[in-house]
């Protein structure tokens, strides 16, 4: 499917995706309400082919969530959500399979993702198989060495007929991304891909997935909590805290311009390159908030170090930092 001129790759606009909480035999006895727990809460933004865009934050921010419903593995409970301009949140399986030849999905543990059973060959063929695609086997084969070329494994006739426990962590995710290129998607959303594998293989890993999206025009969505890494090789950095986006812009501006003060947290315990620069950390007191009973007023109050009486009281949404220098440059902070 090829998006029409103009129309960005992937838009997701208030998407919002909850899970029910597990009640107890009490609880139904004495008919307590069911709780939610806010997994995603009102997410937008947009991704154009070419382009890569990380969304980074703690873990249970919402990120792998958020992923989750764009591909309709969870359902939300409301939102949008277009590939090359078509609506498929919320279409049935029939109509949304076809579809999904043109997102994929590239998991965070190429321990967990591949099938230790099968062959590199049938595993990256299987898709292939999935979708009808190659008439044949030898056709089949030649989509298979061409998607493991382009995935860093080269010759990839030396890797067909291995068994995952057979290759190194770093050949494991190479094997589990060129079973998603084999199918030629527009979209790849990567979720963690280099946070299980040693700190040597991580830059070769991410150098790949950026010329992926430089010479195959796809966009990726990469999932992180590294800013370091978000920062080195994304476009755009959209900054989520309890199902929220508190801060998107250009990766550089939100790096070195953080208006959010959870931005700023986040940035502070990343290390400096220069080893004789030295800043103190600034560490977030209290727990996340439960996301079943989500604060009132800005949900990050309760452990900001900056906030006034009324961030508890009034909600902020995206809008652009007064002191940043890029109009693209969005934070939902009342002091900002």
């Amino acid at each position: 499917m090829s998006g029409s001129q103009g129309v960005p790759l992937l838009e997701v606009e208030n998407l919002t995706t909850r899970y029910p909480v597990r009640r107890g035999l009490t609880d139904r006895v004495t008919r307590q309400p069911r709780g939610w727990v806010h997994a995603v809460d009102g997410v937008s933004f947009t991704l154009a082919r070419g382009e890569m865009l990380a969304l980074v934050g703690e873990s249970g921010c919402g990120k792998t969530t958020t992923a989750q419903s764009i591909l309709g593995m969870v359902a939300p409970v409301s939102g949008t959500v277009r590939l090359n301009g078509t609506d498929i949140a919320g279409l049935p399986e029939r109509q949304m399979r076809p579809l999904r030849r043109q997102l994929q999905m590239i998991y965070q543990d190429p321990y967990e993702s591949l099938d230790p059973r099968f062959r590199v060959e049938t595993t990256v063929g299987e898709p292939l198989l999935v979708h009808g695609i190659g008439g044949s086997p030898a056709e089949r084969r030649v989509l298979i060495v061409a998607a493991l070329e382009r995935a860093g494994l080269s010759p990839a006739e030396a890797f067909l007929a291995r068994y995952p426990h057979e290759l190194s962590g770093g050949q494991r995710q190479r094997v589990a991304i060129a079973a998603s290129l084999v199918l030629g998607p527009d979209l790849l959303l990567a979720d963690e891909p280099v946070s299980m594998l040693d700190v040597s293989v991580r830059a070769g890993v991410l150098t790949l997935l950026d010329r992926l999206r430089r010479d195959g025009r796809m966009g990726i969505l990469m999932i992180t909590h590294d800013l370091s890494t978000a920062a080195h090789f994304a476009d755009r950095i959209a900054v989520m805290y309890l199902g929220r986006i508190v801060e998107h812009g250009p990766a550089r501006q939100v790096v070195r311009q953080p208006q959010h003060p959870y931005t700023k947290a986040l940035l502070s315990v990343v290390p400096a390159r220069d080893p004789r620069v030295r800043s103190a950390p600034q560490l977030l007191t209290g727990e996340t908030p439960n996301p079943v009973d989500v604060p009132t007023g800005c949900r990050f109050h309760p452990r900001c170090p900056v906030a006034v009486e009324r961030c508890s009281a009034q909600d902020p949404a995206l809008r652009v930092a007064a002191g940043s220098a890029s109009a693209s440059h969005e934070v939902a902070c009342l002091l900002a």
